[in-house]
């Protein structure tokens, strides 16, 4: 059976975009932790902010490392 073939630019923007979305949102949080630090602070809901940015900023760095890697072999 004949799979059908995607075109190479299409499969890099289904790939690269969601990771530029994901740098977005990584940058927004930490914006978010900065501006809003003594009211975070206040409320006791710094440490859930500061898990969510150590969980988050090492999966979008791999994830982006990954993808430049495969970007360079040729195989996306």
């Amino acid at each position: 059976m004949n799979q059908p073939k995607l075109n190479p630019g299409l499969l890099r923007l289904f790939v690269v975009f969601p990771n530029i979305m994901a740098w977005c949102l990584m940058i927004g949080i930490i914006f978010f932790v900065v501006t809003n630090y003594a009211e975070l602070k206040a409320a006791d809901a710094l440490t859930f902010w500061i898990v969510l940015l150590v969980i988050f900023i090492p999966l979008t760095l791999y994830t982006t490392i990954s993808i430049i890697k495969r970007i360079r072999n040729g195989t996306l």
